[in-house]
């Protein structure tokens, strides 16, 4: 490893406002609004306030798989909260989720109308009110929610650690990139072990455990996150990339995908959705 300069932590960290990296006008220490905005409501009975980043994904493609089923009831408007022009911190998006994170969700059928916060919060509440891709029998429901809570604990290794030091930090650093990367590849062992007995990661039904994992895991062994499949030689966890594109096929995912996406292939993109025929 080549030699650096050693880094002395100060006795008390203070703030630099440009510290470096693509996010560094938008990272701060502190939480709270930055400045007064409404957030807009439509006429569907769920209000979706997101981005098209794998966390605000997961959620689109349960909404569209809920829809694809017949539940009418899950229709949604999907509002673009453009996170790099720090639309998350408006008065409105964080009196729905104070830690100013998309996606964030209000269920307008409450009353008083309910929010939910965190992806993985958001996606077993629309589960369990339409009653689709949860299990209900006690093992099975368990199994679903240990893959779920899984992904949850071990994606902030792969994104705010792989993806940040291998696509985003203004430098190259041999370490973080070597310990994220070793991480990344044992989560994947641990996916393609699990995934070489079982069509889906709970069995041989569908349900939001994989759609959460999908939309990172499946996005990067597919090429679709960091530039990074090569590096990391996907290709070699079989059992993954076929678990990967079998629910890539889905209609649903393909159009879960598109929702509150700007950026990439204009046909894939669509800002905001607030009718089923924005997808046409």
């Amino acid at each position: 490893m080549a030699k650096t300069s050693e880094y002395i932590p100060p006795k008390v960290w203070h703030w630099e406002m440009e510290s470096g990296g693509q996010f560094a006008g938008i990272n701060r220490p502190i939480a709270g609004p930055t400045h007064d905005k409404e957030l807009p409501v439509g006429k569907h009975p769920l209000q979706l306030y997101s981005l098209a980043t794998p966390n605000g994904v997961k959620v689109t493609v349960l909404l569209e798989e809920l829809l694809a089923l017949g539940r009418e009831e899950a229709d949604y408007d999907a509002w673009l909260v453009n996170i790099l022009e720090g639309d998350q911190f408006g008065s409105g998006f964080v009196e729905i989720n104070p830690n100013s994170k998309i996606p964030a969700l209000v269920d307008t059928t409450t009353t008083p109308p309910t929010r939910i916060f965190e992806s993985g919060a958001i996606l077993v509440y629309l589960a369990e009110k339409y009653d689709a891709f949860l299990p209900t029998e006690a093992s099975a429901r368990a199994e679903c929610m240990s893959w779920l809570f899984w992904q949850m604990g071990s994606v902030p290794f792969l994104g705010g650690g792989f993806g940040h030091f291998y696509a985003y930090a203004p430098e190259k650093w041999e370490y973080p990139i070597n310990r994220y990367t070793m991480e990344v590849k044992r989560q994947l062992d641990v996916l393609d072990r699990n995934l070489a007995s079982r069509r889906y990661l709970c069995g041989e039904d569908y349900n939001i455990a994989d759609i959460a994992n999908h939309a990172w895991y499946g996005a990067l062994v597919m090429g679709r996150l960091y530039d990074a499949g090569e590096f990391l030689d996907v290709a070699s966890y079989t059992n993954v990339v076929r678990w990967s594109q079998d629910i890539q096929e889905r209609p649903a995912v393909r159009r879960g995908q598109r929702v509150n996406r700007v950026w990439g292939d204009e046909s894939k993109q669509l800002p905001e959705r607030h009718d089923a025929s924005d997808l046409d």
